[in-house]
């Protein structure tokens, strides 16, 4: 993981029943980053969340991302039986003074959540001109 990212919770998956005062399922998504000279793009996997249920918060060093998922429903019909797990999602990281918090974009597209995390100036390399006395 880049140095500037640290990421600040390792649990997959917070079932019901197990020290939990909601009673959805909470999901920690599976996270990709990807490190560049100028920025750090993490795509992180959140199925069923729309623009409009995701919230992004920094605060001091904090990074957290939290996306509600509404359950289908379908008029007419009582769920029987699921296979498939419907529950939010949120994942906690911490950023270093590298980060250009100003910068930060983000965007969702068919479930995944993309954000652009820009480096401040003096984290990125730069060439040290070398001059004769």
């Amino acid at each position: 993981m880049p140095a500037e990212l640290m990421e600040t919770n390792k649990i997959e998956a917070v079932q019901n029943g197990t020290e939990q005062t909601r009673p959805q399922t909470l999901f920690v998504p599976r996270t990709d980053i990807y490190e560049s000279n100028d920025h750090l793009l993490l795509l992180a996997d959140m199925p069923g969340v729309k623009q409009d249920s995701v919230d992004i918060m920094l605060e001091h060093n904090i990074l957290t991302i939290y996306g509600h998922v509404e359950p289908p429903a379908f008029e007419g019909y009582t769920l029987t039986y699921c296979e498939y797990g419907i529950g939010d999602y949120r994942r906690v990281f911490t950023l270093s003074n590298e980060i250009d918090r100003q910068g930060i974009q983000a965007s969702v597209k068919n479930g995944v959540l993309k954000l652009v995390l820009p480096k401040s100036k003096s984290a990125m390399p730069r060439k040290i001109a070398v001059k004769t006395e």
